[in-house]
């Protein structure tokens, strides 16, 4: 299930409370020792990162897919979000020694150096968005593709009824979104189902998928889910969705959403299930939500969004789409699919 540490960083105190979440979710993702320590100190620098820059923020921490979406371990994500004065330049503020408070300016360095992956996005006026990763070193041969994505349960709970992966069969990439009816581990069970599943036939088209979900999710409270599915070799991205998770394809310099139909996997489900297909090329990007966004959200922009972490994408949808006024209203996901930078190592 979706066990997702939030932890809200107004105070000192808190510090801890980073720690220790770090260490629950190394152990879900199985990290050695080293690594689990490493996952601990980024936590704590991130934690004191919000406080002392941000004013407080927040803190996601959970085990997450690789972005390469190859199967195997987890690694751990923690992702520190904010609606502070955010960062002018994102270059500088990774230099050791850079610092606007005054102190020893190592943190982002230091967590930067840790990380097996690491992204920074800030936004002057607006927060900052800092998010590592760190468990096994990402792969890199020539996927060609990325995901990531951010979980916020609702009111801070224990475990998210919304549940990202991703899963990599030969030349095919999937990304899958599931949002489990209502909240809790009874929403989670149903979301994680589909993931469970969504492993076992990776090598289907969208479609059958849904079929294969609509099957195992039987006997759960069932949930909406949109798989998009990446053809690497034929260069076509592939859409099913049924339920009320939203879809935005950025293409020819605009965005344009995939439709999704009514209904219910695992309860309800239509008796057909149409399949989008579209074009994918490395100006394409794809990004999946569930409810718990307000309708009138707006996707990031700017020249660096193509080439930002996917993950990190998703936090910043996430923070500009609310404010520290005004919590979610629902369990939140976004995830998103975008091309391999040419010059990733």
């Amino acid at each position: 299930m979706a066990r997702v540490w939030d932890v809200p960083v107004h105070d000192s105190t808190r510090v801890r409370d980073a720690r220790v979440a770090a260490e629950g979710a190394a152990a879900l993702a199985g990290l050695d020792g080293p690594r689990t320590a490493a996952a601990a100190l980024v936590a704590t620098e991130l934690a004191t990162n919000l406080l002392k820059h941000a004013g407080g923020g927040q803190l996601l921490v959970e085990a997450v897919a690789p972005p390469t979406g190859h199967t195997g371990a987890e690694v751990v994500q923690i992702a520190a979000i904010d609606h502070g004065p955010g960062i002018a330049d994102v270059r500088a503020a990774l230099v050791d020694g850079f610092s606007t408070t005054g102190s020893l300016g190592a943190g982002l360095g230091t967590c930067r150096r840790l990380a097996d992956d690491f992204g920074l996005h800030g936004s002057p006026g607006r927060g900052t968005v800092a998010l590592a990763r760190i468990g096994a070193p990402p792969k890199r041969d020539a996927v060609g593709v990325r995901a990531g994505g951010i979980t916020m349960p609702f009111a801070s709970a224990e475990y998210s009824g919304d549940l990202w992966t991703c899963v990599r069969a030969d030349d095919r990439f999937t990304l899958m979104l599931a949002d489990g009816l209502g909240h809790g581990p009874e929403a989670a069970r149903a979301s994680a189902a589909a993931a469970g599943e969504l492993r076992r036939c990776a090598r289907l088209s969208p479609a059958d998928q849904m079929r294969r979900l609509d099957a195992a999710l039987r006997g759960t409270r069932g949930a909406a889910v949109a798989v998009a599915q990446l053809d690497m070799r034929a260069g076509l991205l592939r859409f099913a969705g049924i339920g009320n998770i939203g879809a935005r394809l950025y293409e020819g310099g605009g965005w344009r959403a995939l439709l999704s139909r009514p209904g219910i996997v695992g309860v309800h489900r239509p008796a057909t299930v149409p399949q989008t297909e579209v074009p994918w090329a490395a100006d394409r990007l794809l990004i999946l939500h569930s409810d718990g966004l307000p309708s009138r959200w707006v996707p990031p922009s700017g020249p660096g969004t193509l080439t930002a972490d996917p993950a990190v994408t998703a936090a910043v949808t996430v923070r500009d789409a609310g404010s520290s006024a005004r919590p979610v209203r629902d369990d939140t996901a976004v995830a998103v699919l975008s091309p391999d930078p040419p010059d990733l190592p």
